[in-house]
Formats: structure tokens, C-alpha cells, sequence
């Protein structure tokens, strides 16, 4: 694997290049390039290519913010493809995929299947009053209490089966000791999951117009562990919106991922599937 740093609108960003063959580009959003090694590994026979988002891991960026917007994400992965030589497979993980539906819409040449999984888009939800109210909760918390109560937050909210209720929203906030997570407050408040900086990711709206008038094949993916949490209930309703189904893939959110995160996936079997989507 080859590592390189590209030159973009304000940032420099890094991203990774392995092997030969059709290119398979990987993204996530606010996860880094760490996050495919497992996926990564089960490609051996494509050209696979992964990168930072700007600001984030090896990636920084020179332009005075600290917000990240699926525009500015879908140009610089669009960057990287010209770099690399597009068009593209793409597999796009949670807010990845929103930036990958983006990127479609804005720069249609450069993919030839997008598989988006799990996009956390809100708007798209029937009780998106109520899924804003239960994001806005989380990141609440963290500016209050710090990262321990606004991951454990984070970690009620996601996991949260159906729509969100009264009786959701009744409930008192968890304690982080139950997810084995210190209450101290650390003073930063600089996460770009729990932090406000990553807003316009989840209130993101797709441009269906675009999408559907593009020559990439869009696949929504979403995994059959996720069961109806809020990212299987966005991928299922994203699907709706552009006339498909949801295709499921094996184990939850993070299937794809080994032990990089602590909660391992099913790496082998999601590339199995993924290669049967890509075809």
C-alpha cells in the first residue's frame, strides 16, 4: 500500500492506494481510512483506495473550519479520484455515504456503482422532527458533560429501536459507566461525531433528481443486525425515495470493520456480499 497526500481547495488530504486491477474506493465519514483495513484486505485483486476526510486523521485542512459538509467532502473525493485515475466503484459507510450521494449528484462521471451504506440522513424519516430532537440530545450532552455522557448518549440514540416516541424522550440520559466509559469531563469538546461540526451531514437531503438521471448504479445498503435503529431506518427510507429497496448486507452498522473500532463485524462475509452487489 501506497500512501500520498493531495493538494485540494484548502487542504491537503491523504489517501491510500493497493493493489491492481478495478478500482474499488472506500470512504467514511467522520471515520478515517483506519476503519477499511479489514474490508481492505478481502479485495486483494482490485485497486483499492482509501482516504481521510479533511481535518480528520492524516488529513488537515486550511480554510478556517471546522464544519464538515457533504459538498466539500463529495469535491475532495472527487479529487482523489481524478488523481487516481475514475471511474469508481464505491462503498461509502454512514456519513460516507451521504457525501457519496453528493458526490453522484455533483460529479456524475466518476462512479460506476455506489453501494452507500447506512446513510444517517434525517430528513428522510417520517418522525424526522422527533430523530432531529433525539441527534440534537446527544450533542447537548456532550457540551455539557463532556465525551462519556455524550457517547453514552450517542450510543442510546443509535441504538433505539423504531421511530422516536415520548416515551423515548422520557427516559433519562444513561450513564456512561453502563457502556464502560468514564463521567469526567476531559474539557475537549472537538469530536466530529458528537461535536456540532458534522450537522450538515445528517441534515443532508439527497439530490433524487440528479441521482436518478446519473449514469452510476446506486445501491442503499443496510445491515440485517441494524434491525430498525436510526441508520437502518434511513437506509430503508433514502431506498424508498429513489424507487429501490434496501439491500441487506451481513452484521450491523460496522460489519465490515475487524476489531478496529472494539465492535467487530463480519468483514468476510460483507465483502462477500459486496463483491455479489458490484457484480
Amino acid at each position: 500500500m501506497k500512501s500520498h497526500v493531495l493538494n485540494t481547495d484548502q487542504a491537503a488530504i491523504a489517501y491510500d492506494v493497493s493493489g491492481e486491477g478495478r478500482p474499488l474506493m472506500m470512504i467514511g465519514q467522520p471515520m478515517d481510512a483506519s476503519g477499511f483495513t479489514a474490508l481492505r484486505a478481502q479485495f486483494p485483486d482490485r485497486k483499492v483506495i482509501t482516504y481521510d476526510p479533511r481535518g480528520i486523521g492524516r488529513s488537515t485542512r486550511s480554510d478556517g473550519r471546522t464544519d464538515n459538509t457533504p459538498e466539500t467532502q463529495a469535491a475532495d473525493v472527487h479529487a482523489v479520484i481524478q488523481a487516481v485515475g475514475g471511474p469508481v466503484d464505491l462503498f461509502a459507510s454512514s456519513g460516507g455515504a451521504v457525501t457519496a450521494l453528493e458526490l453522484v449528484a455533483a460529479y456524475p462521471g466518476d462512479v460506476l456503482t455506489l453501494v452507500a451504506h447506512e446513510p444517517p440522513i434525517i430528513d428522510v424519516l417520517p418522525d424526522a422532527a422527533a430523530a432531529r430532537r433525539a441527534r440534537d440530545a446527544f450533542m447537548e450532552a456532550y457540551q455539557a458533560k463532556g465525551q462519556g455522557a455524550g457517547m453514552a448518549a450517542f450510543i442510546q440514540m443509535s441504538s433505539h429501536q423504531g421511530e422516536f416516541t415520548d416515551e423515548y424522550f422520557a427516559q433519562p440520559l444513561p450513564d456512561p459507566a453502563q457502556f464502560g466509559m468514564p463521567a469526567e469531563d476531559d474539557g475537549k469538546r472537538d469530536d466530529p461525531l458528537l461535536g456540532t461540526a458534522s450537522l450538515a451531514i445528517t441534515d443532508y437531503y439527497p439530490r433524487v433528481q440528479d441521482l436518478v438521471a446519473a449514469p452510476a448504479r446506486i445501491v442503499i445498503a443496510v445491515g440485517e443486525e441494524t434491525g430498525d435503529a436510526f441508520t437502518a431506518r434511513t437506509a430503508v427510507h433514502t431506498a424508498q425515495l429513489l424507487g429501490q429497496d434496501a439491500v441487506v448486507f451481513p452484521s450491523h452498522h460496522g460489519g465490515f470493520m475487524g476489531g478496529e473500532f472494539g465492535y467487530a463485524g463480519k468483514p468476510e462475509e460483507f465483502a462477500a456480499r459486496l463483491r455479489e452487489v458490484l457484480g
